[in-house]
Parts: structure tokens; C-alpha cells; sequence
């Protein structure tokens, strides 16, 4: 049977102290990995394919993340790890009533029917006040689960007191209709405001699918 002495009682009491520093040492490497993966950096953009049919974009297992804006379906492979996807404007007012039938298929078919699309960006003008388009297309989002988040837009065109106010009024907006809010960022193009907290939202979510 083992005796417990002094010597045992020191052995043990500094085996301990070790165990208690290589768990924190465990722990201090594990924050900063995961701080390395929150915090995104892009060392790649690959172009991969243009199209109007989302049927035909290129069948893969990487996450797609998509943006409403004003072109056709295109997809950049980044990092070599997700794809970021450019989808049509929805309601633009020049096109046709038959364009504009075309084009809503086409962003129906892609958000409700594609297994590798995680999150859909909307974009909005910071500037404007909320309009009843965009607040019908979230909605409808809504109701379909699809998960999104809101880029307010062009936030250098205007002063930062402005952007706050016109932010916070949208959100008191959709307040009325939703429980819970959606995650939202502001943005400028040319000044590249926003663009870290997207991308490390984006490499958060990617984080969650690898767990």
C-alpha cells in the first residue's frame, strides 16, 4: 500500500503546480488559435465562373456567402476555403417586367435551393431611409429561414453622426416585425470600413461548421 510521507506529500504538491501550468499554457495556446482563425485575412481570390443560371454554378462542399447587388451570379473561390457569390439586384426599377421575373427566379432558385449557400449579405444605402423593398425582401427571407445580415453601404458618403442616426432607425424599423434582430455591419467601399468585422464573421461561421 503506498504511505503518504513528506516527500510524497512534496512530489505530489509539484506535479500539481505542473499540471497547473501546462493547463494554462493549453489554454493561452488555444486562445490565441482561435484568435488567429477570428480574425481572417485574405490570401487568395480566385475567380471562378459567371453565369445567369444558378443551376449550373460549380458543385462543391465549401461554404457560399452572397451578396445582393447589380450583376450576374459570379463566384470568387477565397482562400481556397469559402466562396463569396454576387447574386442580381432585386427590384431594380429599369429592367423589364420580364427581366425582373427572371432575375427573382433566379435569386429564389439560388437562396432557398442551394445547399452550400450559409449566409446572404444584403446590402443597403446607409444614406437612405428604410424602404419598403428591402424590408419585403428581409421579410421574406424571414418567413423562409434563411439565414442573412444587413451591410449598410456607403457610409463615407455622409457623416458619421448621420450613418448612426439612419442605421438606428432602420433597426428601430425592423423592431416592429422582428423578435430577434439580424447581425448588421457598416461599410464603405472605399474606405474599407466594415471589411474586418464581415470577414471575421464570415471565418466565425466557417469555424462553427468545422465543430
Amino acid at each position: 500500500m503506498y504511505k503518504y510521507t513528506e516527500n510524497a506529500a512534496y512530489f505530489t504538491e509539484k506535479t500539481t503546480k505542473y499540471i497547473y501550468i501546462f493547463i494554462l499554457l493549453l489554454f493561452i495556446l488555444s486562445l490565441q488559435r482561435v484568435k488567429k482563425q477570428i480574425n481572417m485575412e485574405i490570401t487568395s481570390a480566385e475567380f471562378v465562373v459567371s453565369n445567369s443560371r444558378a443551376d449550373m454554378c460549380p458543385q462543391t462542399n465549401l461554404p457560399e456567402y452572397a451578396f445582393i447587388g447589380r450583376s450576374n451570379v459570379q463566384k470568387l473561390l477565397v482562400n481556397k476555403e469559402w466562396y463569396l457569390v454576387d447574386l442580381p439586384g432585386y427590384g431594380y426599377a429599369q429592367r423589364g417586367k420580364k427581366m425582373m421575373d427572371k432575375i427573382q427566379k433566379l435569386i429564389e432558385y439560388y437562396v432557398l435551393e442551394r445547399e452550400q449557400m450559409t449566409c446572404l449579405f444584403v446590402l443597403v444605402d446607409s444614406r437612405l431611409e428604410p424602404q419598403k423593398i428591402d424590408l419585403e425582401f428581409m421579410e421574406w427571407l424571414g418567413e423562409n429561414g434563411v439565414p442573412f445580415a444587413i451591410i449598410f453601404t456607403k457610409s463615407d458618403k455622409q457623416s458619421s453622426g448621420k450613418t448612426k442616426f439612419n442605421v438606428n432607425r432602420y433597426m428601430e424599423v425592423l423592431k416592429e416585425q422582428w423578435e430577434e434582430l439580424p447581425p448588421y455591419f457598416i461599410s464603405s467601399s472605399e474606405k474599407k470600413t466594415g471589411r474586418k468585422e464581415i470577414l471575421d464573421y464570415i471565418e466565425s461561421i466557417n469555424n462553427s461548421l468545422q465543430k
